[in-house]
């Protein structure tokens, strides 16, 4: 049985331990505020590329780009998987994981075993789960970037999204992944796999149904050009959208773990207490009666 210095001493550690969990979970708190922010702000940008390309495809005008030409066949693929560098976040990289498994498995049923595969990962803790299936698995290549991270913004994603664009000009990948968390809300997430490249024109067609003004415009050059100029812009905005969006799911994982962290913590706390409480009692019990029975004696 444990004594009572034992027991105060487990109080005092566990008490310091909600202490602690309670700051992480302020601290969390106001970086996942901070990543909501930042994806407001992006979200004007990608609305207005949306809008641009509602109205040239509610023309009469042609268009069309490589990037939207689907391959035959496919044969090389890339996966751009977000998770985070930091850990303390619950099991947000497990499910980005297993979701990643099941993302190969679909890609290799479309596709064929066959299929090469490189896995970029983007932070730490998802590149070491994703080394353990490359070093298993001849058809997966581990293909890191450097540079990027879970918190690279700006010029870093640009060139993500440049390099990617490229090798599916050039011919080298006949198709992207983009594998991320969305974010919802604070309280709600939810896996998701978008086909970064090639751009699927029934998916540019319905959102530029919903952005179209419906007004009648001249294009200044021709509409062929401004849509060739405007698709690299759009996947810039889905790229920094979904790294702004692993960012807020990241530190809501982490609210989240936190908070269970720490309810757990408030729970020990109380049973040591009144553990504590009931040994103490019965210590000053012993006590008294030991008192009570000298006092006989004499």
């Amino acid at each position: 049985m444990a004594t009572l210095r034992e027991l105060k001493s487990r109080i005092g550690t566990v008490a310091s331990s909600e202490k602690i969990t309670g700051a992480m979970k302020m601290i969390s708190s106001a970086k996942m505020h901070k990543a909501e922010g930042v994806l407001r702000r992006l979200q004007p940008f990608r609305h207005c590329v949306e809008t641009i390309i509602g109205n040239l495809l509610s023309s009469d005008a042609a268009v069309s780009s490589p990037l939207t030409a689907a391959r035959a066949t496919v044969s090389h693929a890339a996966i751009v998987v977000l998770g985070s560098d930091d850990g303390l976040c619950g099991a947000y990289n497990v499910n980005i994981f297993k979701s990643l498994l099941q993302t190969i498995a679909e890609l290799r049923s479309q596709a064929g075993d066959s299929i090469k595969i490189d896995i970029i990962p983007v932070g730490k803790k998802m590149a070491a789960a994703v080394s353990k299936i490359c070093a298993s698995d001849p058809c997966i290549t581990l293909a890191p970037v450097e540079g990027i991270d879970s918190k690279s913004d700006g010029d870093s994603v640009k060139s993500l999204a440049a390099g990617l664009e490229q090798r599916f000009l050039e011919g080298s990948l006949d198709k992207v992944l983009l594998q991320y968390v969305h974010y919802i809300s604070a309280g709600k997430q939810r896996q998701t796999c978008d086909t970064y490249l090639p751009l699927s024109q029934d998916t540019l067609v319905a959102t530029g149904e919903k952005k179209a003004t419906g007004r009648p415009y001249l294009f200044e050059p021709d509409a062929h050009t401004i849509f060739g100029t405007v698709l690299p812009m759009y996947l810039l905005s889905v790229m920094q959208e979904a790294f702004a969006e692993n960012r807020a799911s990241e530190q809501a994982a982490r609210v989240m773990a936190m908070q269970s962290a720490n309810d757990n913590a408030q729970k020990l706390l109380e049973q040591l207490q009144l553990e504590y409480n009931k040994l103490r009692q019965q210590s000053i019990t012993t006590e008294l009666l030991d008192i009570v029975g000298g006092q006989t004696r004499d």
